[in-house]
């Protein structure tokens, strides 16, 4: 933290630090997890009738579906 001309707010500081210990105690995929989970239910969810939002395609099943011109080619 001690990077030259770095500034930190006292809140600032204490994410990095938390970040930190949660890769150190080796927590931090499980704590990714739930915070996706919590951002998908605060931007997503909630903004849809009964909290269901549509269920999800890959960008694969999406193009395959919708894609009638075949494969994409570079352009010169």
């Amino acid at each position: 933290m001690e990077i030259t001309g770095a500034r930190w707010s006292l809140v600032g500081a204490e994410a990095v630090l938390r970040i930190r210990s949660l890769r150190s105690s080796g927590d931090f995929d499980e704590y990714w997890k739930h915070h996706e989970k919590m951002e998908y239910e605060r931007n997503h969810q909630a903004k849809y009738q009964d909290g269901k939002a549509p269920e999800l395609t890959s960008p694969a099943e999406a193009s395959a579906s919708t894609n009638t011109r075949g494969p994409l080619r570079p352009v010169k």
